[in-house]
């Protein structure tokens, strides 16, 4: 698999903390939108970031965006 399943079509949208995030760049995890190792039968890795302080996010959830790992509204286009 080289290629990330589509998790969803719209973002994940969530108020987050200062800390680091592994999200899920090849859609197969039950974390949604994070990383809960799934992608081991892949070659697809999670992204890790960084966020630096508390704010709202728009994770991908359809993995196809230019601004991985947020949304930029590529979703619209599937």
């Amino acid at each position: 698999m080289s290629e990330p399943k589509i998790a969803r079509k719209e973002p994940y949208v969530e108020e987050v903390e200062p800390k680091k995030y592994a999200w899920c760049a090849c859609g197969l995890s039950g974390n949604e939108p994070y990383c809960d190792g799934s992608h081991k039968v892949t070659d697809i890795k999670p992204m890790i970031v960084e966020i630096e302080e508390n704010k709202k996010v728009a994770w991908c959830g359809c993995k196809q965006s230019g601004n991985k790992p947020f949304c930029d509204g590529t979703h619209h286009n599937l």
